[in-house]
């Protein structure tokens, strides 16, 4: 993605039960990954995906992730959140996950994701304009 702006960084652990029978955790996992960061980050940004309490918000309509290295138990991981200019309704977001080397800081690239997010009312199933609030934190076209 061409054009991409930092909005989000979150940490988190390495579970056990987060690895799988091949000794390395699970490709599933990643999109959790992923999805964390994302929520964390919608939810920031006053977005929060609830349709029992909104009318209109986020959802996916497709998602990817390639996997560059394995990430084993224990470990920490950074996942970093960036976000593409949007559309009438939707953007683009992408993470990084690096592994937290023993010096705290975060080192090489171990996958990379992302997914389109458009803007949805809820009970409509339709898609709607990008909200000006959340407009505002993506970069411009």
């Amino acid at each position: 993605m061409s054009n991409k702006k930092q909005v989000h960084v979150m940490r988190m652990p390495i579970r056990w039960g987060d690895m799988d029978a091949m000794g390395h955790v699970n490709n599933t996992v990643y999109f959790r990954y992923i999805e964390s960061a994302r929520i964390a980050w919608l939810e920031e940004a006053g977005g929060t995906p609830d349709p029992g309490s909104v009318t209109e918000g986020p959802v996916i309509v497709s998602a990817q992730c390639s996997f560059i290295k394995q990430l084993k138990y224990p470990g920490e991981i950074e996942v970093t959140t960036y976000v593409g200019p949007p559309g009438r309704s939707s953007f683009d977001v992408t993470h990084e996950i690096r592994l937290v080397g023993p010096d705290g800081k975060a080192g090489d690239l171990y996958a990379q994701g992302g997914a389109k997010v458009v803007w949805v009312n809820f009970a409509a199933e339709k898609s709607v304009p990008v909200p000006d609030a959340v407009r505002a934190m993506l970069p411009a076209a």
